[in-house]
């Protein structure tokens, strides 16, 4: 069992930054692919970001590409996910997942195991 937690939520204006961070107290994230979804009201679950368990490759969904980036940090067990240029579509509640899988498909919510409890994001003036 891993448990998931996410910071780095908040409140910003368009053109803004945040840092999301996803941590595992009891358990390392180096064997895990880890991936960012977003859910904003009204609407399912999407893909944002993915990275494999080695820092490489990296997947983005096309509404994030240039402006999202995904990286671990192995010495502080967590994965972020900077976020740069804000606007007000990417607005919605951020969870971090983990799988264990050797072969998964990034862009699924299915292929992933554990999920964190989820940060709000806002982007508004």
């Amino acid at each position: 069992q891993v448990q998931l937690v996410e910071s780095g939520g908040g409140l910003v204006q368009p053109g803004g930054s945040l840092r999301l961070s996803c941590g595992a107290s009891e358990r390392t994230l180096r064997t895990y692919a880890m991936g960012w979804f977003r859910q904003a009201p009204g609407k399912e679950r999407e893909f944002v970001a993915a990275i494999s368990w080695s820092g490489t490759p990296t997947y983005y969904t096309d509404s994030v590409k240039g402006r999202f980036t995904i990286f671990r940090d192995n010495a502080k067990n967590t994965v972020s996910l900077q976020m740069n240029s804000l606007k007000p579509e990417d607005t919605a509640v951020y969870y971090c997942a983990a799988t264990s899988r050797s072969s998964w498909y990034p862009f699924s919510s299915y292929e992933y195991d554990y999920w964190g409890q989820g940060t709000q994001v806002t982007v508004s003036s």
